[in-house]
């Protein structure tokens, strides 16, 4: 299957999908469903190689269209968007060099890679919080060495929060040289095969909403990794492209969230027009107007910062910009939640309509990295001038 190549094909096709992924959104939260069908869909649509080059076989979209075909699918189910976007994180830094001559290990690597996701349909995830500390990469527990053979690298410890466990073919994992320093920032990712000795997932968390996320905890005993799944080629690197460019660490989700928040309002006027004489209520129009301006202010935000990235990649401003993003997104879907349960009352709280569902997947953009008060943080670092290309001024 070939991708379009413009955008709104591109939209087009994420909204046949995303029909397709809806009907199953509540028996996965459920847990009626494991949500494995939900990620063959994904496969299916070719939507996976939305960041691949072009002359890859993928569509070659930029990070601020990304963000707009993510909201696409987060509107038809939130759960599905998010574990969408953890196949994407670890694609971002390949899509970011598209074009970019590289050295010898580092062309094989995204050569290979890429190969995998646009013809081989592969899925890729995200293993890099611990429990603890988050998505953070200084002092992380999982650590690497080289084998004696040099030949490959050794990779031992525990992720507390990987999604798509059990789901995904490969898992790029994040770890620090074992040299026996503490609190290192020597930090390398690595591709691991879910099938590579050593590796094993726990059951899936039970959470209060994203159980379509299939969220684990994975184990790592000595799981052996040849030198060319180290990531790009290149140890030691990860924590300085964090703090150069942290669009995709910090803010990949923001889409996603962008249209769980679109959902909440379309769900909220569907059930007042249901009603006439509900929807002709001034004080309920007022209401549906609030919600409105929010969601229209969050968009325009998003879109603006997500443009910007594509256009001044690893500026101040960007940077700054999907911050902002990410904390005012997190804060409109949590308002027009509220907005919902006032205006809707009980429909709001029934497990057989949306919004329930709804409500408690807004709620889940705050635990989501950058945590709020560290998107606050770092806008409010930007503003008194503090360097923020220094690794040492945050707890990354």
């Amino acid at each position: 299957m070939t991708l379009p190549t413009h955008l709104d094909d591109i939209l087009k096709l994420a909204a046949e999908t995303g029909a397709a992924l809806a009907p199953l959104a509540a028996d996965v939260d459920a847990a009626r469903r494991d949500g494995h069908e939900t990620y063959a869909i994904l496969r299916d649509s070719g939507l996976l190689g939305l960041l691949a080059p072009r002359e890859a076989g993928g569509a070659g979209l930029g990070f601020g269209d990304y963000w707009r075909v993510l909201a696409e699918i987060g509107t038809y189910n939130g759960a599905a968007a998010l574990g969408f976007n953890m196949h994407h994180v670890v694609i971002g830094a390949l899509a970011d060099a598209a074009g970019t001559a590289l050295p010898p290990a580092a062309e094989r690597f995204r050569a290979w890679m890429l190969d995998e996701v646009v013809r081989g349909r592969k899925l890729f995830a995200s293993a890099t919080s611990e429990a603890g500390r988050g998505a953070k990469l200084r002092g992380m527990q999982t650590r690497y060495r080289l084998s004696d053979d040099g030949e490959s690298y050794l990779l031992t410890g525990k992720k507390s929060f990987v999604s798509l466990a059990g789901v995904a073919d490969y898992y790029v994992v994040a770890a620090a040289a074992d040299d026996g320093t503490e609190d290192t920032g020597d930090v390398s990712h690595f591709v691991v095969a879910a099938d590579d000795p050593g590796v094993g997932f726990g059951t899936v968390h039970s959470m209060s909403a994203m159980y379509g996320t299939s969220t684990a905890a994975m184990t790592l005993d000595a799981v052996r990794v040849p030198r060319s799944r180290l990531y790009l080629g290149v140890e030691g690197m990860s924590l300085f492209k964090v703090v150069r460019e942290p669009h995709w660490m910090i803010a990949g989700y923001t889409g996603a969230y962008l249209g769980i928040a679109e959902a909440l309002f379309r769900h909220t006027t569907e059930h007042v027009t249901a009603t006439p004489d509900r929807a002709g209520s001034p004080v309920l129009q007022q209401e549906l107007g609030r919600m409105s301006a929010r969601l229209r202010a969050a968009r325009a935000l998003l879109h603006e910062a997500g443009d910007l990235v594509d256009a001044e990649r690893g500026s101040l401003e960007a940077n700054a910009m999907v911050h902002a993003a990410k904390y005012v997104v997190g804060e409109v879907g949590q308002q027009l939640a509220q907005d919902a349960l006032r205006i809707c009352g009980s429909a709001a709280v029934s497990r057989s309509h949306p919004l329930e569902r709804l409500i408690r997947e807004a709620s889940f953009a705050s635990v989501m990295p950058a945590k709020p008060h560290e998107c606050l943080e770092y806008l409010g670092k930007a503003a008194v001038g503090v360097n923020l290309y220094d690794a040492r001024a945050f707890a990354w």
